[in-house]
């Protein structure tokens, strides 16, 4: 096994521009084998939530909708950005109610990962919520147009195990819950 690598110091730092979701900078960066200086990107953003959330009858919520990226229509777990003032746990709640009309009392946090740490800064926080039930109506944001489809647990284990979930996000949540459960 190799040898960890140093650290890259900061030279400098040039913010570009909000981005809606957001923040743009240059970070000037030392690369300690050499010491030649680079221009890198980095997206500042703020932290998401995403449920692996289970009914009663052992089906799994997801959401269908377009994503800007691929101009594709996408199978997914609900989620979405931790907003300013509430923590990553109260944003899963939200998140989840707002997204799909569901809530339920039986709450695990499986741990978190980078959304890309190749140039973000952010993490996306996965939860399990066991048990929920259709509690309200949906309240999505205006730039949201999604549908919720409920997906029976074997077949969600098959799907995810042949590869037909894209979202990362998405992948790593369940092959935590996976683990979890003791599919894995």
């Amino acid at each position: 096994m190799s040898e960890q690598s140093a650290y890259w110091e900061r030279v400098s730092s040039e913010k570009l521009g909000d981005l809606k979701l957001f923040s743009a900078r240059f970070d000037l960066m030392k690369n300690p084998r050499n010491g030649l200086t680079q221009k890198m990107i980095v997206l500042e953003g703020p932290d998401a939530a995403n449920i692996v959330a289970v009914t009663n009858d052992q089906q799994i919520l997801f959401v269908s909708q377009f994503r800007f990226g691929t101009s594709e229509n996408m199978l997914e777990l609900p989620g979405g950005i931790v907003d300013p003032g509430e923590n990553h746990n109260q944003a899963a709640l939200r998140e989840l109610r707002e997204e799909t009309g569901y809530s339920g009392e039986h709450w695990t946090y499986l741990g978190n990962i980078s959304s890309n740490p190749v140039f973000m800064t952010n993490r996306i926080h996965h939860y399990l919520a066991e048990n929920v039930e259709q509690t309200h109506e949906l309240h999505l944001d205006m730039g949201e147009d999604l549908k919720v489809e409920l997906m029976p647990l074997a077949e969600v284990f098959q799907r995810w195990k042949s590869g037909f979930f894209r979202h990362p996000h998405t992948v790593n949540a369940l092959l935590l819950f996976f683990v979890k459960k003791n599919f894995i």
